[in-house]
């Protein structure tokens, strides 16, 4: 078994007083919205590059033979036991279609590699169900236990790929901490910052991209 702490998953598992004290495991992120021909929004991509501490503990982790690097086999358990994890949490993956949240199906597979003592995960999610280029949506990747910090270092990590997508009004959007506290008092209750499995609310702190088409 290994150690919890030094897995990824490990983010949805711990105490909920260790796990929304502040993040434990930092990511930079990079986001494709992708739209075909029939305006339709038809997958996601998904980019994440880890901090290099929590990559050397997946290295510790997975390490099977002791060469001090993640193999080709060895990545391939790193991505499956995220693919395996994660789902319970939508990867990550919020989806708003003019105010209604869209799940998305599971990935066939999660890539993983290790560069520059860096983990990275690469892999794709559809929608769920259909999300036609009409009204406002928003996408965005945050974690609701937030035990991992989800970051994209510049606007232009959040990515309209189509045509069709591109020709809809967009804007990335990076809340205020601030702001969104003093915005949302009366429906701030302590159940945000003592539920263990995390709460929907704390997306409302996400960096997304918005469209209006």
């Amino acid at each position: 078994m290994k150690p919890s702490s030094l897995v990824l998953v490990s983010a949805v598992c711990l105490a909920p007083c260790a796990a929304l004290a502040h993040p434990h495991i930092f990511a930079e992120a990079r986001l494709e919205i992708v739209a075909d021909a029939t305006n339709q929004i038809t997958e996601l991509r998904n980019v994440w590059r880890f901090d290099e501490l929590f990559s050397s503990s997946v290295v510790m982790d997975f390490d099977k033979n002791s060469n001090a690097q993640l193999d080709a086999d060895e990545l391939q358990e790193v991505g499956q036991t995220v693919l395996d994890s994660l789902q319970e949490y939508n990867y990550y993956t919020t989806i708003m279609d003019n105010g209604k949240s869209v799940k998305v199906t599971r990935p066939d597979a999660i890539a993983a590699d290790y560069k520059d003592g860096q983990l990275l995960l690469m892999f794709s999610v559809k929608p769920a169900e259909p999300v036609p280029l009409k009204g406002s949506m928003s996408f965005g990747v945050y974690d609701p236990t937030m035990y991992t910090a989800m970051d994209f270092p510049t606007d232009g990590d959040l990515v309209a790929v189509g045509e069709q997508l591109n020709a809809c009004a967009h804007k990335v959007v990076r809340p205020d901490p601030d702001e969104v506290l003093a915005q949302n008092q009366a429906s701030l209750t302590d159940a945000f910052f003592t539920d263990p499995t995390g709460t929907d609310m704390s997306k409302m702190f996400a960096t997304r991209i918005e469209f209006q088409c």
